[in-house]
């Protein structure tokens, strides 16, 4: 008879689970995923254990990467600054090369990692601290919303929070699950660091 109240003998590793799917793992009713954007990264090899969550995924993250009304630096700006508050070092490496390809100098890169930022709302301190308050309040002050409207209308102000809410739920499965940093953006950074 088993005694229920005896602690197994080897831990059972929870991360397990969760590793990126290999191609030979992936689940067919998301196929057409894996020669696009999901087969391209670790964090939806991870996402992909879950194939409905992975295909609902699709129409929010193009639009946010592809349809956004922010101008591409100013949303790698905002997902780098997500990253970094999240302490999520997979978004942060990613958008680091992403962020370059975009345009960012490694300054602007590094001011989205500076731990207090300016009282300022306007040019890059506006969209750094954007995310902070929607980190830390959980809201966009009355001040940020009308310094965004100004800059970006009524798409831009929502674009962005929807940018830090799915980036700060990227970040929770990097995280839960030390998802691994993709080959090439480790390779592009050790060739040029920040």
């Amino acid at each position: 008879m088993v005694d229920g109240s005896k602690v197994l003998s080897s831990p059972i590793n929870p991360l397990a689970g969760f590793q990126p799917l290999n191609d030979a793992d992936w689940p067919t009713d998301v196929m057409r995923l894996r020669d696009g954007f999901a087969g391209q990264l670790n964090v939806y090899r991870v996402m992909a254990h879950n194939p409905a969550l992975l295909a609902a995924w699709e129409t929010l993250r193009n639009h946010v990467v592809r349809e956004n009304a922010l101008p591409l630096d100013r949303l790698e700006l905002v997902i780098l600054r997500a990253g970094y508050r999240a302490n999520a070092e997979y978004e942060w490496a990613h958008h680091v090369v992403r962020g370059r390809a975009a345009g960012l100098s490694d300054e602007r890169i590094r001011a989205a990692a500076q731990p207090r930022l300016a009282d300022d709302l306007s040019g890059d301190q506006l969209m750094l601290r954007a995310v902070d308050e929607l980190v830390d309040e959980g809201m966009l002050s009355p001040a940020a919303i009308a310094a965004l409207m100004a800059e970006f209308g009524q798409r831009g102000v929502l674009d962005l929070i929807a940018t830090v809410g799915m980036y700060k739920t990227l970040a929770f499965i990097l995280l839960s699950f030390a998802t691994p940093i993709d080959d090439d953006i480790g390779e592009a950074l050790a060739h040029r660091p920040l």
